[in-house]
């Protein structure tokens, strides 16, 4: 039976702790969220890592804009994958284009294999791709082990249809992963409608302020009462999935 997990996207350790202390399972660590996220420092990764006993994912991605990268661009995305290994984090979220906008499998499958053994996660460059079940396979072909997409459009609420489709042509080759503008009022509804397992979210509030149990997440702030919340809604919408326990 799959578990569910539930992961913060951060910028920074404060957020972090927020995760933490809220319950996540998980951060991914980036930097420039607002802009679309890129890697952040190797300062950061390591001072995150030694701030929380949960596993760490590192954005790996050289600048925002295109995922059509050049030679030199990729072998900065291995100095962030050594950087991100260095500094002790569980994973890394990783992808690349063609200049078409078809996933480049071969220069993904060697970024996934250098990472190892980190998890690697292909990033939304798959939601820029003009096929999405064609990209799953090429995305399982680079040996990803896990899949975040907001089903190809801007946020996950336009994408439940083609998410859970993409969850279902997956099976338990990939792990599949719903985000992107994942928020507590439509949490509910992309559970229930997608049948993932995963998501991940920023949960950030443009008001919140500094009190206890909020912390900055680049220019807006969250709060371990919503990952808290986001979590209670997460459970129970996967519980209410599972079959009723046999009478014999």
């Amino acid at each position: 039976m799959k578990t569910l997990r539930f992961e913060l996207c951060v910028e920074g350790l404060e957020a972090a702790q927020v995760a933490e202390a809220g319950g996540a399972d998980q951060v991914e660590l980036c930097a420039a969220l607002a802009q679309g996220g890129v890697a952040p420092s190797a300062e950061l990764m390591r001072a995150t890592v030694r701030a929380v006993s949960i596993p760490v994912s590192v954005l790996i991605r050289p600048r925002d804009g295109s995922f059509h990268f050049t030679a030199a661009e990729f072998d900065l995305m291995r100095r962030q994958i050594d950087q991100a290994g260095q500094a002790g984090a569980a994973g890394v979220a990783v992808g690349a284009l063609l200049a078409d906008g078809r996933v480049d499998v071969a220069r993904t499958r060697e970024l996934v294999e250098y990472a190892a053994p980190m998890k690697a996660t292909f990033h939304r460059a798959f939601d820029a791709t003009p096929d999405l079940l064609q990209a799953l396979e090429d995305v399982i072909a680079t040996g990803a082990r896990c899949l975040l997409t907001s089903g190809g459009q801007a946020d996950v609420v336009g994408g439940i249809e083609s998410i859970a489709e993409v969850r279902g042509r997956a099976g338990d080759r990939l792990e599949v992963m719903a985000g992107g503008g994942l928020r507590l009022d439509n949490l509910a509804e992309v559970v229930r409608r997608t049948g993932v397992s995963m998501l991940h979210s920023s949960l950030i509030r443009r008001t919140g302020g500094r009190r206890a149990g909020a912390a900055r997440n680049g220019h807006a702030t969250v709060l371990e009462e919503d990952v808290r919340e986001a979590i209670r809604i997460f459970r129970r919408e996967f519980d209410a999935r599972l079959p009723a326990p046999s009478a014999d």
